[in-house]
């Protein structure tokens, strides 16, 4: 499983003016029907359900919330890069600005697992978040968590 194939190039976005995690919920939500022609308000309750069995911000400013979904084929990533962070009950009661969520068909079982690991892994890497810190450009951002995850090949 590779990020290449989790994460299209218009499933990138960097956004500025999310004030709130319900806002970044429909964000996503939004994002998830544009890119993968997902219903954006199941995607939504689906990601605040999720988020009610405990917060996904994972710490160092990272956020990678997820669901399960009926009718959806096969792990989709969605990645946005918040201009300004946002609080999130992260573990470490850091704000985020990098979220990366998945969403999975309901009986993904250890694929969801395994895309998971795969963007944590990613995401731990500080010279990865660095960069995406550093870019607001959707294509550049695209390149530097796929490019990065292949260079590493796990």
């Amino acid at each position: 499983m590779e990020l290449g194939t989790l994460l299209l190039p218009n499933a990138v976005k960097s956004i500025a003016g999310c004030t709130s995690k319900k806002r970044l919920f429909h964000d996503l939500g939004e994002l998830a029907e544009t890119s993968h022609g997902l219903p954006g308000g199941a995607v939504i309750d689906a990601l605040i359900e999720r988020e009610g069995l405990g917060p996904t911000g994972v710490g160092q400013g990272v956020a990678l919330p997820h669901a399960r979904l009926a009718n959806v084929e096969k792990v989709v990533g969605l990645f946005l890069r918040l201009e300004k962070p946002l609080s999130f009950d992260a573990v470490d009661r850091q704000p985020v600005d990098l979220v990366f969520a998945l969403i999975a068909p309901e009986n993904a079982g250890v694929d969801h697992l395994k895309a998971l690991a795969l963007v944590s892994r990613t995401l731990r890497d500080s010279n990865v978040c660095a960069k995406l810190r550093a870019n607001s450009d959707a294509a550049t951002l695209h390149a530097i968590l796929t490019e990065t995850q292949s260079s590493q090949a796990a």
